[in-house]
């Protein structure tokens, strides 16, 4: 299970990549692409929107169930990974670095601090 120290974590499995300034990157975590298992299908529909924290951004299908996914800090969805929306196990085969799902504009970056840390979301993914 990989745990990259560069992101922060919630206790819905997404994860958040600041990348500079109030930009930042989200996607699934490891664990949760690998409790899903193989992934077929994403939908955000929230391109273009301001989603507040812990709203659905939109939803991940699986072979065996279809999740909602969660947004990890408010802010304004400025793209879609197109990637992703074509070939959805990138999440599985790289869910850390070419399966992002999402690219936000964040209200208050500084809310990244209330998410864990690499440590506290191993020993919650436990």
């Amino acid at each position: 299970m990989n745990f990259p120290d560069n992101c922060r974590y919630t206790e819905d499995h997404e994860w958040v990549r600041v990348e500079g300034g109030n930009i930042a990157y989200i996607g699934i975590t490891d664990f949760a692409q690998s409790e899903l298992g193989e992934l077929v299908y994403i939908e955000v529909e929230t391109v273009g929107s301001m989603v507040e924290a812990n709203s659905v951004f939109g939803t991940v299908e699986a072979v065996k169930t279809t999740s909602d996914l969660y947004m990890p800090v408010t802010g304004n969805v400025l793209e879609f990974n197109k990637e992703v929306e074509e070939n959805p196990a990138l999440i599985n085969e790289d869910p850390y670095g070419r399966g992002w799902i999402i690219k936000i504009e964040m209200a208050n970056p500084a809310d990244v601090n209330n998410l864990m840390d690499a440590a506290a979301y191993q020993e919650h993914a436990k």
